[in-house]
C-alpha cells in the first residue's frame, strides 16, 4: 500500500507526451502532436564533443525519425496546463513544431541548453543534474529537481523529480515524489535518487529506442530489463510505462515489455495506460 498522500492520474497522449494530474495541477511532459506519417531528419551531431566514445568513425550520418501513429488528443482537446516538463528541446519526438506552441506563456522546466534555445520565454528554467527549483502551482509549493540522463551523444537531457509537502512521507522517512525519467538508459547515478526521496510513481520513457549507424547500434532509452532494475533499485511503488509506440526507432512495444516485466516479477507494480484516457496511478 502506497504512503503517497493525494491523487495522481495520467493521460497518455503519444510517445513521451502525457498529462500528469497531481491534485488538480497538470504537468505536460515532452509535447508532441504531429500526425501519423510525420518524418524528420535529425542531424544534431555538432553538439557531440567526442563521437569516438560512441563508436563512430568519420562523419556520422543524419538520422531519420518516422512516426506511424498520431496523438490520442489534439492540441484543442487538452485541458489547461500548469507546467511543462521538457526533457530535451532538440529532438522532434520529444518536442515537435505543434508542441512548441504550448511553451509560450507557461512554466517550462528543461535543460540549460534547452532554456537557452527557447529564449526569450521568461517562464523557461534550465536545470542541471540534481539542481532544485521551487515554484507555486495551484496554491502549493512544488520543488522540481533535475536528474541525470544518458541519451544521445553531446545533447543535454534531464529527468525530473516532482516533490510537494502534501505528498507525505514514506515509512523510510523519505519524502514521497513523482519521477519522470526523460529519455535515458540506466546509469548508476540514478541510484542516488533513493538516498533523498522515495519514488511513489515513476513515469518511464521506455521502448529500447535504437539508433543504427555504420559502426553499430546505439541504445538511447530504457529497455524493459533496465526499467525493472530501476524499480527494484529505487523501491518504486508504481511504474507507468510510456514512450514505446508511435516511432520506428522503438524496438520494445507493450507486449514485449509486459513479458519482460512478468519475467522480472514486477508486473504487479506496473500501471498501463490507454491513450487518451485519464487513469489513476497511485498504488
Amino acid at each position: 500500500m502506497s504512503t503517497f498522500r493525494g491523487n495522481v492520474s495520467i493521460t497518455h497522449i503519444t510517445t513521451a507526451t502525457a498529462i500528469l494530474n497531481i491534485d488538480g495541477v497538470r504537468f505536460l511532459t515532452d509535447p508532441v502532436f504531429c500526425p501519423a506519417g510525420s518524418e524528420y531528419i535529425y542531424d544534431g551531431w555538432s553538439k557531440a564533443p567526442n563521437l569516438e566514445e560512441f563508436g563512430f568513425k568519420g562523419e556520422p550520418p543524419a538520422g531519420i525519425l518516422r512516426s506511424f501513429e498520431g496523438p490520442a488528443l489534439q492540441l484543442h482537446d487538452i485541458p489547461p496546463i500548469d507546467a511543462v516538463l521538457l526533457s530535451h528541446e532538440d529532438h522532434v519526438d520529444n518536442l515537435d513544431p505543434l508542441g512548441r506552441q504550448l511553451l509560450d506563456g507557461r512554466h517550462v522546466f528543461t535543460t540549460p541548453d534547452g532554456a537557452h534555445s527557447l529564449q526569450p520565454r521568461p517562464g523557461v528554467v534550465g536545470l542541471r543534474p540534481w539542481q532544485t527549483v521551487s515554484t507555486k502551482l495551484g496554491g502549493k509549493e512544488y520543488r522540481i529537481t533535475g536528474t541525470p540522463c544518458k541519451h544521445f551523444p553531446g545533447g543535454e537531457v534531464t529527468g525530473f523529480i516532482i516533490e510537494c509537502d502534501s505528498f507525505g512521507v514514506h515509512e523510510s522517512g523519505l519524502p514521497n515524489v513523482v519521477y519522470f525519467s526523460g529519455d535515458t538508459v540506466w546509469i548508476d547515478e540514478l541510484a542516488a535518487i533513493k538516498d533523498k526521496w522515495h519514488v511513489s510513481i515513476a513515469v518511464l520513457n521506455l521502448g529500447n529506442a535504437l539508433f543504427e549507424h555504420p559502426n553499430g547500434v546505439l541504445q538511447i532509452t530504457f529497455d524493459g530489463k533496465q526499467a525493472a532494475h530501476l524499480m527494484r533499485e529505487l523501491n518504486v511503488d508504481r511504474m507507468v510505462p510510456i514512450h514505446f509506440e508511435s516511432w520506428e526507432h522503438f524496438t520494445e512495444h507493450q507486449a514485449d515489455l509486459a513479458k519482460v516485466f512478468e519475467e522480472e516479477k514486477v508486473s504487479d507494480r506496473v500501471c498501463w495506460l490507454v491513450p487518451g484516457q485519464d487513469t489513476p496511478a497511485v498504488a
